[in-house]
């Protein structure tokens, strides 16, 4: 599955995995920079995504109309 596939949810384990992998007492520098940078490219998808939804969600105001968030 490619990154730009991922649920919001599964998004959030991946960096959860990425953080995970980067506590690692025995893990190289070099590993630890590639992880770091996947890690980042994914915090930054799941910014947009978040973005996007910010934008649809509707807000309920006191004469109980709608209008966008």
């Amino acid at each position: 599955m490619q990154e730009k596939d991922l649920k919001l949810e599964e998004a959030f384990e991946r960096l959860e995995e990425t953080v995970a992998a980067l506590e690692q007492e025995d893990i190289s520098l070099e590993e630890s920079f590639r992880i770091y940078k996947d890690g980042m490219e994914l915090l930054r998808k799941c910014n947009q995504a978040i973005d996007q939804v910010e934008k649809k969600v509707l807000v309920l105001n006191d004469d109980g109309e709608t209008h966008e968030f």
